[in-house]
Order: C-alpha cells, then sequence, then structure tokens
C-alpha cells in the first residue's frame, strides 16, 4: 500500500517488486490479498496498479525518516511560501499529527530540523494570485521591470512557479515575445488575473517548455 501511495499513475508488478525487494509472484500474491481485505487497488497484470482515487485509507503509519520528512518540508513552506501557503503547511502538519494511531504533536515539535531564515525580505504579494492563476489555467496580465530597469505590461499563460532560495521565478509563455519566458516575482510590479482561459493546457505548455530547455521531468514526480 505504501508502494502504490508513491505514484499517481498505474504501476506495474515488476516495477513493485523492484521497488520492495521482493519477486513479481509476491506483489501478485499480496494483490490479491489485498483486493479479498476490500483495498482500493484497481488495475491488471500487464498494464499497472493504482490505488482508487477517491478512497479513504485507514490511519496511517509513520517511520522516524518518513515523519522528519514530512515536518522539514512543511517548515520550508512555512518559511518561504506566502501567508496562504505558509498557513496550509501547518495544517498539514497539524492533520497528519491527528490522524495517525498516536498523537504525533510532541514529536513534530521536538524534531530538530530546520529551514533558514533569509535576512533579504521575499516579496509575496502577488504569489497567491500567481498560484490561483496557475491552478485555474488563467491568464495574467503583468507590470513587470528587467534587470536593466526597462518597464514593460505583458499578458501572459503562467504554467510553473519556482521557489528559489533568494527569490522566486514564474515560467509563463508571454504573449509580448511570443515566446516562453522567466519572471522574477520581486520584478513585478502589478498583476491581474484575467477571466481568460489560455488556449493551451498547464501540462502541454509544461512538457513543451521542458523539451525547449531540455528540463527533464523528475524520475519518480509524486
Amino acid at each position: 500500500m505504501d508502494a502504490l501511495r508513491g505514484h499517481r499513475r498505474p504501476v506495474t508488478a515488476a516495477q513493485l517488486a523492484e521497488k520492495t525487494g521482493v519477486s513479481e509472484r509476491t506483489i501478485y500474491r499480496d494483490l490479491q490479498a489485498l483486493a479479498e481485505l476490500g483495498a482500493p487497488v484497481q488495475g491488471e497484470a500487464g498494464v499497472g496498479y493504482m490505488l482508487k482515487p477517491g478512497m479513504f485509507l485507514p490511519p496511517l503509519m509513520f517511520n522516524a525518516d518518513e515523519l522528519e520528512a514530512l515536518v522539514l518540508g512543511a517548515r520550508w513552506v512555512a518559511r518561504q511560501g506566502d501567508t496562504e501557503l505558509a498557513a496550509a503547511a501547518r495544517g498539514v502538519l497539524a492533520k497528519v499529527a491527528t490522524a495517525s494511531p498516536q498523537d504525533l504533536r510532541d514529536r513534530i515539535a521536538e524534531t530538530s530540523l530546520w529551514t533558514p531564515v533569509y535576512h533579504t525580505p521575499l516579496p509575496e504579494d502577488f504569489l497567491a494570485a500567481v498560484r490561483l492563476a496557475i491552478r485555474r489555467e488563467r491568464k495574467l496580465r503583468i507590470a513587470y521591470r528587467s534587470e536593466a530597469g526597462q518597464d514593460s505590461e505583458r499578458v501572459v499563460w503562467p504554467f510553473a512557479l519556482a521557489y528559489l532560495d533568494q527569490y522566486r521565478v514564474l515560467a509563463a509563455w508571454c504573449e509580448l515575445r511570443g515566446g516562453f519566458r522567466h519572471f522574477r516575482v520581486d520584478r513585478i510590479g502589478a498583476a491581474h488575473t484575467l477571466d481568460e482561459v489560455y488556449p493551451t493546457r498547464r501540462h502541454e505548455l509544461l512538457k513543451t517548455w521542458r523539451a525547449e530547455k531540455g528540463i527533464a521531468e523528475p524520475p519518480d514526480r509524486i
């Protein structure tokens, strides 16, 4: 079940066997046993298996490394994200702590892994709006100042937001330039989400952008 949780698309028995260190025959036997117990697993041999969407799973158990990974990731988001995302990160930890068979609040509070606090103020005025535009695949009208100090107004199709150490970078298709462009969020003077949905789906923009820039897709993306 833990191996299946790590994949959002069907995964073959051979892949599950390699990940868990057992034979494919064992995987097939275990999948059959899970199905008989009513586990929300769907799929077939030769195609792949995955957890059914929308199914509630039993309370989760976390080992020490998994819990530390959750805490470290949530603390990073709480420090580097916008106000809404920071609140969401704290909410995730609260849910994890109370949804587990054991109350993990003390263990989470005592985890001695911390993220850096940057002395340079990180802009967040537009991050929530940008995230929403990306999620809804809406066009953005932005006022932008380049590194050379030139001001311009652009309509862009936002599809990705990179959280770097000292600043944030928006990846988008720029109608003004007719191509992919990267915009530092701290140089955006104003941003307005338009009602218009951009004509290309976000995943297609990502695919084309990766191919054009030579950016490989993560091997085991969650």
